[in-house]
């Protein structure tokens, strides 16, 4: 069942209107970095990131389900991606080392966390000095009997922003082009 819902995830990260090549192009990865994954799913962006770092660099795939980071390695491995590893935390710690991060990166995971501000300021001691987190969330632009909108998964760009700020963040950039995606990049204050 894991494996089909990854390859499902991977599938709907990889369409056209999702512009991962784009989102990608305004990270401007370079070799070398290291880059926190949460909430992998199935790996697509893990996978996307460990080409961009290259062997010097490091992906952590991170997520709350053993099954989803089970078919990453299976697929890193047949990729022969050397520079992806797993690791299986809760939704509520993290519990990523100190120091280590350039970028923490969440895709339309961000609404899952319950305690998004003491979550947020736990994140800050795995970021390097100048480490970034990305935030990239359902904004509740679909329509009102949409998934999103119906379940609640979603969070309004004000909302990320203020409580990043309150957890000791500032935004740095934001992008627009995706359709019904806020798309913001914070660091530490």
């Amino acid at each position: 069942m894991s494996e089909k819902r990854a390859k499902m995830l991977n599938k709907r990260a990889s369409k056209p209107k999702n512009k991962a090549d784009k989102i990608l192009e305004k990270l401007a990865l370079i070799p070398g970095q290291f880059i926190a994954d949460i909430g992998s799913g199935g790996g697509y962006f893990s996978y996307r990131f460990a080409e961009l770092v290259g062997e010097r660099g490091r992906v952590y795939a991170i997520d709350t389900n053993q099954e989803f980071l089970e078919f990453i390695k299976k697929k890193a491995a047949e990729q022969e991606l050397k520079n992806i590893f797993t690791l299986h935390t809760s939704s509520e710690h993290p519990n990523l080392p100190k120091h280590m991060f350039d970028y923490i990166f969440f895709r339309n995971v961000t609404h899952h966390i319950s305690n998004r501000i003491n979550y947020f300021k736990s994140l800050s001691k795995a970021l390097k000095s100048k480490g970034r987190i990305v935030i990239i969330e359902y904004d509740g632009r679909g329509g009102f009997f949409s998934f999103q909108r119906l379940h609640r998964h979603f969070i309004p760009k004000d909302k990320i922003i203020e409580e990043m700020k309150q957890a000791g963040y500032k935004l740095q950039k934001s992008y627009d082009f995706l359709s019904d995606q806020s798309f913001s990049i914070f660091s530490l204050n």
